[in-house]
C-alpha cells in the first residue's frame, strides 16, 4: 500500500509503526519539518514554513495562525506530490499542529487516520491544577483557542485515535465516537530488566555507584512544574539527608514543553536557589538531554524512578520505565492511574506533597523485598498491557478497516 504520513517533528509517534510497515515493502512517504532523523525505506518530504505568527495577530490567535501557515505549506507540499503522480492509500497524521487541515484539497478521497492528543479545559485538568502557579482569567480566552485546530479537524471526515482513556475523555462526548482508543506499546526487548547494572560497579557520566549504592532517577523532556520537577526537588533533601548511600540523576533540559515559561532563568536554577546547600550537586546529577542507550541504562539501574505530572498527557518514559522493570513512584493523577496500581505495580503519592513522596522514595529503597515485588509487577503490567507487537496490530487493523470501508463505499 501507499501510505502518507503527516506530523512536523519526524517521525514523531509513528516511530514502530513506520518501521514495520517499511519492512512489509509498502511504500511510505513522511510529509514533515526538517531533522536529521532517518529510517530506512522511507521517504521524508521536507516541507518550509514561510514565516512565523504575526506579531499584529491578536495573542489569542497565534497559534491559530501557525497551524494555518502549517496547513497551507503541507497542503503545497502534498499538490507537489499528486502532480508527481503519488495518490495514497491511506492519510495518517497528527492534527495538534494543523497539519492536516487542508490536505482534502488534494486528495478528497483516501480515508484520513488523524491522531488527538489533547483537549483542553478551563478546569478540572492541567489548567489551575498547581496552586502554586494559578491561572489568572486572564488566560482562558487563550487557553479556549488552543482548541481550534481539534474543533477543526473534529469537523472534518476520517477517524481520529488517542492512545489513553484519560485523553479520551478530554473530549466532549459528542467527539469520543469518532476517536479510537489505539494504546500505544513499548518494544519490550529493548526496554527490560538488566538486574545485573544493580550488581556492578556503574558509571554513566559523573555517576559512579558501587552496587551496594543507590539511585533515584527522573525523566522529563524539560526540568519544569508540568512534570513535578519542583515537588522533586523540593523531597530531595530529606532523601539525601536520610540515606547517605544514595544519588539522584535527572534527565531533561532546561526549557518548557509545557507551561508558561519564566521571565528569566531556568526552572532548574530556580530550584537550586530556592533550596541552597540542601541539595549535594556531587550526589545530584543534572544530566540534560541523554542519548536513548544511557537512559535506557539508567532507568535499569534506578533504585527508585519518580514520574510525577499534572493531568496532562502521560509521557513515554512512564511506559519505558515500567517495561524496564522500574521501581516507579508516581503522582496519584488520573495520567498516571491508568499506568500504575498502588502497591501492585508502583506507588502513588499526592502530587502536591514533597515529605509524602520523600518518604514514598525512602520507603522504596529500605524495603528490598517491597522494591523487587514492584518492579516484578511492573514488568508483568508491561507485558500484559504494553507489547509494541499488538499495539501495531490493532493499528494496522484499524487502517486495514478504514480501506476496506473507503473501497466499499
Amino acid at each position: 500500500m501507499r501510505y502518507l504520513f503527516v506530523h512536523q517533528n519526524f517521525p514523531g509517534q509513528y516511530l514502530h509503526l513506520v518501521r514495520d510497515l517499511a519492512a512489509g515493502g509498502n511504500e511510505i512517504l513522511f510529509l514533515t519539518e526538517d531533522n536529521p532523523n532517518f529510517i530506512a525505506g522511507v521517504r521524508k518530504i521536507v516541507y518550509k514554513l514561510p514565516r512565523g505568527a504575526s506579531a499584529a495577530t491578536h495573542q489569542d490567535a497565534r497559534d491559530f495562525e501557525q497551524a494555518m501557515l502549517r496547513a497551507e505549506a503541507v497542503a503545497r507540499a502534498a499538490a507537489s506530490l499528486r502532480a508527481l503522480g503519488f495518490m495514497p492509500d491511506v492519510i495518517i497524521g497528527h492534527h495538534g499542529w494543523g497539519e492536516l487541515l487542508n490536505l482534502r484539497d488534494v486528495w478528497p478521497d483516501p480515508p484520513l487516520l488523524g491522531y488527538f492528543e489533547f483537549f483542553y479545559h478551563l478546569r478540572g485538568l492541567d489548567v489551575g491544577f498547581d496552586p502554586e502557579f494559578p491561572t489568572v482569567p486572564a488566560l482562558y480566552p487563550s487557553i479556549r483557542a488552543k482548541n481550534a485546530v481539534n474543533l477543526l479537524a473534529l469537523s472534518m471526515d476520517g477517524v481520529g485515535q488517542t492512545p489513553t482513556r484519560f485523553q479520551h475523555e478530554t473530549y466532549p462526548d459528542w467527539a469520543r465516537p469518532r476517536i479510537r482508543l489505539l494504546p500505544e506499546g513499548v518494544d519490550l526487548q529493548t526496554c527490560r530488566p538488566d538486574p545485573a547494572l544493580r550488581q556492578a560497579p556503574f558509571e554513566l557520566g559523573p555517576i559512579a555507584l558501587a552496587p551496594e549504592q543507590r539511585l533515584v532517577t527522573y525523566v522529563a523532556r524539560d526540568l519544569e512544574p508540568y512534570r513535578g520537577f519542583h515537588v522533586l526537588m523540593r523531597a530531595l533533601p530529606r532523601v539525601l539527608a536520610e540515606r547517605a548511600d544514595t544519588e539522584v540523576a535527572l534527565v531533561g533540559g532546561d526549557g518548557v514543553s509545557y507551561g508558561a515559561r519564566l521571565h528569566q532563568g531556568t526552572w532548574r536554577e530556580r530550584l537550586l536557589a530556592e533550596l541552597g546547600g540542601r541539595i549535594d550537586p556531587a550526589r545530584v546529577h543534572f544530566l540534560g538531554k541523554v542519548p536513548y542507550a544511557s537512559y535506557l541504562r539508567l532507568l535499569q539501574r534506578s533504585d527508585a524512578h519518580v514520574y510525577l505530572t499534572y493531568p496532562f498527557v502521560a509521557s513515554w518514559s512512564l511506559r519505558e520505565a515500567l517495561a524496564a522493570g522500574c521501581a516507579v513512584i508516581g503522582s496519584d493523577t488520573a495520567p498516571v492511574r491508568e499506568f500504575i496500581t498502588h502497591g501492585r505495580n508502583g506507588l502513588l503519592t499526592p502530587f502536591h506533597a514533597p515529605d509524602r513522596l520523600a518518604a514514598a522514595i525512602l520507603a522504596m529503597l529500605e524495603d528490598g523485598s517491597g522494591s523487587a515485588r514492584l518492579r516484578e509487577g511492573a514488568r508483568r503490567f508491561a507485558e500484559a498491557n504494553l507489547p509494541l507487537d499488538v499495539s501495531i496490530a490493532r493499528i494496522k487493523a484499524t487502517i486495514a478497516d478504514l480501506v476496506a470501508g473507503r473501497a466499499a463505499a
